[in-house]
């Protein structure tokens, strides 16, 4: 659990560097359209592939550090023990299977689109596959977290205090 939860700490933490990128390429477009009259091409492609990228490759990151919406008016005056079966039987049966088949569909998709070099429907066109082979991956690495989070909740269920 220890070495997931450092990898997804780490992960979301270097994939957060996508955020200078995007606003570089942002804060160009606004400069050169307004300033200059001479919108770019590019701009828009790049902040939807950036930003999609930044938005999917943290959602490990995000459910490490609890971050990810849940209704809790009645789970927080729960025990421990209560809130670990819950989250324990929520993963089981809402998050892993979804989740596999979302990653195995991703895949699928990325891996046509890679095959096929497809290309974005613009007037720059760079090529969309490193973006759709950017969803399988994410959607791995909150698979990968999700185990650790389970495990923690079936230690909270079963012993009755956190890890």
């Amino acid at each position: 659990m220890t070495l997931i939860d450092t990898f997804s700490e780490w992960s979301g933490k270097t994939f957060a560097w996508l955020i200078v990128p995007l606003m570089g390429g942002l804060t160009w477009e606004v400069v050169a359209r307004y300033a200059f009259e001479a919108p770019t091409f590019w701009a828009y492609d790049l902040a939807y592939m950036l930003y999609g990228s930044l938005f999917l490759l943290g959602t490990g990151y995000t459910l490490r550090r609890g971050r990810h919406i849940r209704t809790d008016f009645l789970y927080e005056k729960l025990s421990v023990r209560w809130q670990g079966m819950i989250d324990a039987v929520g993963y089981l049966v809402f998050f892993f299977a979804p989740l596999a088949f979302f990653i195995w569909a991703a895949w699928d998709e990325g891996a046509r689109s890679f095959l096929m070099g497809e290309k974005a429907d613009s007037a720059w066109r760079p090529p969309i596959y490193p973006v759709k082979l950017v969803i399988p991956l994410a959607l791995s690495l909150l698979f990968l977290q999700g185990i650790a989070e389970f495990l923690k909740s079936a230690y909270a269920a079963l012993r009755g205090e956190r890890l």
